[in-house]
């Protein structure tokens, strides 16, 4: 099995709470607020320029080149592609980050910069694997997105090329994992897991409409 599968595998209790999560299953049936939406691409704005920081981090620690060449095409991925959908929603660069925001982009931040380049690209990853599921498991149960008010969200995580993203990803990780240590290996895992438990908290602070208490 693939040292990725496994991860997944472990990761199955969070990944069920995020599709259960009302956030998310109102971004599928289109039910969930428009102000509750707007609030978080805000923040997954905000989240977007610090991931891609992450990738830089990354890119420039890499020694392989055609990893060097992924991640900095993620980059620019990350700032443009992704930000354009925002910008048809939301004022991008507006509003502040919320606690959860913060935390998570903290991390991933630190990882990237302080960890083995093993561990960083392993906390990297479930961004990429978990939106890229849920848009997947979305489309298919929505169908047609043509009248659909989150359609074009739906549609960017849906589409063949990010799935293409993800699983590059997801190949450099198992290609790292495979030639790692047993130590380097431990710690793939803990941060993939602490990393979707960040992406539920991202969802779940978008539900929330969390805010600084002070």
């Amino acid at each position: 099995m693939r040292f990725t599968d496994e991860i997944w595998a472990e990761a199955r209790p969070i990944l069920d709470a995020i599709e259960q999560h009302p956030f998310v299953t109102g971004l599928g049936d289109g039910s969930l607020p428009r102000e509750v939406f707007a609030g978080y691409m805000t923040q997954d704005a905000l989240y977007l320029a610090d991931y891609a920081r992450a990738m830089g981090m990354l890119a420039f620690r890499a020694t392989d080149a055609d990893d060097i060449t992924f991640w900095g095409v993620g980059v620019q991925g990350a700032i443009v592609a992704e930000r354009e959908l925002h910008a048809a929603h939301v004022e991008v660069g507006a509003g502040q980050m919320s606690p959860s925001s913060r935390a998570y982009t903290s991390y991933l931040l630190a990882t990237a910069a302080a960890a083995p380049y093993e561990v960083g690209v392993a906390a990297i990853l479930p961004c990429f694997w978990i939106y890229q599921w849920v848009g997947d498991r979305l489309l298919a149960a929505a169908g047609d997105l043509a009248q659909h008010p989150y359609g074009d969200w739906i549609g960017m995580y849906a589409d063949p090329a990010f799935a293409e993203s993800t699983l590059r990803a997801r190949e450099i990780t198992d290609r790292l994992a495979e030639a790692g240590s047993d130590e380097v290996r431990v710690r793939m895992r803990e941060v993939f897991l602490q990393a979707s438990r960040y992406e539920w908290m991202f969802w779940d602070a978008a539900w929330r409409q969390e805010t600084w208490p002070v």
